[in-house]
């Protein structure tokens, strides 16, 4: 079952697609080059070059319509990793459930045939 996309969703999944993708790329350069000191106060300094590369790759999945799947299935899971950090940090949780709920919607606007029962 292939059901066609109107365009203004296409536009609204691009749009998505194409700001979480620039969102993901600042915070790896952050990651790589910016702000390292930021990842020693959450105790991820050992990590930050695998989760700015690990950033890189899903938001890349993410973009590409082939691999978005791929891709939302890597953010979903990123973003659960960094609510458990800002939970665990007394941090504020609402950014990364947001970006979360923005990845959620991307995935939904490019494949609506995905939530449908057969």
């Amino acid at each position: 079952m292939n059901t066609e996309i109107s365009k203004s969703r296409k536009i609204a999944a691009w749009i998505i697609a194409g700001l979480l993708t620039a969102l993901y790329l600042f915070s790896a350069s952050g990651k790589l080059f910016l702000h390292p000191e930021q990842m020693e106060q959450m105790h991820l300094a050992n990590w930050r070059i695998i989760i700015a590369l690990g950033e890189i790759v899903s938001a890349l999945l993410f973009l590409v319509p082939k691999t978005n799947k791929f891709g939302t299935l890597l953010l979903s899971s990123f973003m659960g990793g960094a609510i458990i950090v800002h939970m665990t940090g007394g941090m504020s949780i609402v950014l990364p459930v947001v970006v979360l709920l923005f990845v959620w919607a991307g995935f939904w606007l490019r494949n609506p045939d995905f939530f449908k029962l057969k």
